[in-house]
């Protein structure tokens, strides 16, 4: 017989191709073939909100060998990825291709592996019409708010904005944590630190309180003073010892919104750059000795579930390489939690015995990398305790209390591996000398410091992925795209790490929060998530679940249609500190889809415009000595250095100039990814590079 297994990801045939023998053929869908239509919202509302799909202009010819392929098969397999939306790609290549709805044709991969692909194969089943449902609810709701939305803001700021439902939530809590930072009012306080000296060492103790126990706060530098003359000449007793034991856990295996979270602190990723990086890692990579395989299981996941074959096989390997004290007594569980879909297993190595090192001639830099991060996390996550012998020590001066707190390692435990990132450093002290009760203690310095209490911080990729799932908002596969997108739409901007509303940011979030208080109501939002999931368990019904939503909708939008009949919400220009030249006027910060650059407001009349102050480069144009600037292709919209001189000097390189010249031909070195090379396309210093790196 002959048998059509058809997949998501070109990527994936190669792996898959392996494990099948000569009967089975593989081809991918690349993707979605059928979606709702780009060039209207493809929503019948009136007809009890009837998708209308299309097939997607670019994959005409690829639909076509696909039904070709199928005509010459015996029996189609619907392997697309284990998820709602990769149910759904399944669903409508089932229709395409008229394949039956009942027939038990849909098989799915947690991972890429031999193992994964056999017990794939060997459990098929039709297709999931509740899971199928649930994503057509999401993509329609989405398409209902995007498409009603979005000439709403047209109409009432500028032309060229979108909104998105969930997108909507994500801003706004962005602009509500900017508002409460602008909006803070700084208390000042101060704090007094005792160096003190036992036997020879050193160690700082922090003041509390009264020796009755009351803690006391410090307002002012009259305080302060007061405590310190207080203190003049005090004798430092050690009144009190507390000694103990503390058992660290290590953190679970990574879920999706970990995992992100985690490689945007350890390898400054962004969330959609681990997914892109993930996705690799699942579905096949070639390692010498085995081909295409698959590194990692199913990266979309909110799920700490771990099989048995992979608990067993890990303490194997813990116990070969670090011996059994470091296997915990008691197998280690994590629990799910709550309201989790639980579908896959938690991000784990499908083979643990293929370390990162093992295969890092295999993989790109940033492959290795996440793996790396992926491995040591599920191997430390079943590894024993980190057991510390902790000790806190109170000390008496005169009428006040100091306190110390230190710990020392008594057995390191998963730490000798890896240990969990933090958002916020945590102070767990450090080693103190040893001291005993009564002992009198040698003070070397008194400190006090005079402090102010400080803002919230910012949201950070991280911090904010954690407040999503925290609340409910959004799903594993959707928090790497709800980032891009608010990011995308200029309504956010990166500075440094955090994450900073521009002002047409807050002007959106402002105009949506007022009109359209469910939109971006995150309870109202979690319960639609929470409905979504009812719908895949078949416990709701979605277009009576659109329905209800819409009714609310509809009657915002009218009530804000009228409200703001003739009016527009405007955008407060961002000044810069820059004059124009031209007219002297001081410039504002425009945008575009290029990035930020400075435009003189007395527009139409002045027309100057000039780069951002930060994309001018100390390094001059090597051609000319002018100043070079970092500017956006209008045509690909890549990244280029080119000369400020232009067009009298035409200097344009991918890289940045070092301001050396190439030995072989004379051209310009530059560097870029990570690297040194001549600018010169066709030099032979190049086509050295490229022989070398493919042998």
């Amino acid at each position: 017989m002959s048998k059509l297994v058809i997949v998501e990801s070109p990527t994936k045939v190669k792996s898959i191709k392996k494990y099948l023998g000569s009967e089975f053929s593989v081809m991918a869908s690349m993707g979605h073939v059928r979606d709702l239509p780009t060039s209207k919202m493809g929503v019948d509302i009136k007809n009890n909100f009837e998708p209308q799909y299309v097939n997607i202009d670019n994959k005409k010819d690829l639909i076509k060998q696909l039904k070709n392929a199928v005509a010459d098969s015996d029996f189609v397999y619907l392997a697309t990825d284990p998820d709602r939306e990769g149910e759904a790609i399944s669903w409508h290549l089932a229709q395409i291709l008229g394949l039956d709805m009942s027939q038990a044709n849909r098989v799915t991969f947690n991972e890429i592996t031999k193992t994964g692909v056999t017990q794939g194969m060997a459990k098929p089943r039709s297709l999931d019409v509740d899971l199928v449902d649930a994503q057509q609810a999401r993509r329609v709701l989405d398409r209902i708010v995007g498409y009603k939305l979005s000439p709403f803001l047209w109409k009432k700021v500028k032309r060229g904005l979108s909104a998105g439902r969930v997108q909507s939530v994500a801003l706004k809590l962005i602009v509500d944590r900017e508002k409460k930072i602008m909006a803070f009012v700084p208390e000042e306080y101060w704090t007094l630190d005792a160096k003190l000296v036992a036997g020879r060492k050193g160690f700082v103790a922090k003041f509390y309180g009264t020796t009755d126990g009351e803690k006391l706060d410090i307002h002012n530098g009259d305080e302060i003073e007061k405590i310190v003359k207080a203190l003049d000449g005090a004798e430092y007793v050690v009144s009190k010892i507390k000694k103990g034991v503390r058992n660290k856990q290590p953190a679970p295996p990574f879920i999706t919104s970990t995992m992100q979270q985690e490689a945007s602190r350890k390898l400054s990723f962004t969330a959609q750059k681990t997914m892109r990086v993930a996705q690799q890692l699942y579905e096949g990579v070639d390692i010498e000795g085995r081909g295409a395989t698959g590194l990692i299981t199913y990266m979309r996941t909110d799920s700490l579930r771990i099989s048995d074959e992979a608990r067993a096989a890990a303490s194997k390997y813990i116990l070969s390489t670090f011996g059994d004290k470091y296997i915990p007594k008691t197998p280690r569980y994590f629990k799910t939690k709550a309201g989790a879909q639980d579908a896959h297993e938690a991000i784990r190595p499908t083979d643990v015995f293929l370390t990162p090192e093992s295969v890092k001639g295999q993989l790109s830099a940033e492959q290795y990398k996440l793996y790396k991060l992926i491995w040591e996390r599920f191997i430390a996550s079943l590894m024993s305790n980190c057991v510390q012998d902790t000790v806190a020590v109170d000390i008496t001066a005169n009428d006040y209390l100091f306190k110390a707190s230190g710990y020392s390692v008594r057995f390191d435990g998963f730490t000798t591996l890896y240990e969990e990132g933090k958002d916020v450093e945590e102070a767990d002290g450090s080693v103190l000398p040893e001291m005993q009760e009564n002992d009198i203690l040698k003070l070397k310095e008194l400190i006090p410091a005079q402090h102010y209490t400080t803002p919230p911080a910012r949201y950070t990729e991280p911090t904010l992925i954690k407040a999503l799932e925290e609340n409910g908002i959004g799903r594993p596969s959707t928090y790497a795209s709800i980032l891009s997108n608010i990011i995308q739409r200029d309504y956010i901007e990166r500075e440094k790490k955090t994450l900073k509303p521009t002002s047409l940011g807050i002007v959106v979030s402002d105009l949506i929060s007022k009109h359209f208080k469910n939109i971006v109501d995150v309870k109202f939002t979690a319960g639609m998530e929470s409905n979504l999931d009812s719908i895949a368990t078949g416990e709701l019904e979605w277009k009576g679940t659109i329905s209800e939503f819409y009714k609310d909708f509809e009657v915002s939008l009218n009530a804000a249609e009228q409200e703001l009949t003739g009016k527009r919400v405007s955008v407060p220009a961002v000044e810069s500190d820059i004059k124009c030249e031209k007219c002297g006027r001081t410039m504002v910060v425009k945008s575009s889809r290029f990035g930020k650059f400075l435009a003189c407001p007395g527009y139409p009349e002045c027309k100057n415009t000039k780069p951002m102050p930060e994309d001018e480069i100390k390094q001059p144009c090597p051609k000319c000595g002018s100043k070079l600037v970092k500017r956006n292709s209008k045509k690909t919209g890549k990244a280029f250095y080119g000369c400020t001189n232009y067009p009298q000097c035409d200097f344009a390189s991918p890289g940045l100039p070092t301001g050396d010249v190439c030995a072989e031909c004379g051209s310009y070195i530059i560097t870029g990814r990570g690297r040194k090379y001549c600018m010169n396309s066709a030099c032979p210093s190049r086509a050295k590079k490229s022989s070398k790196k493919d042998k």
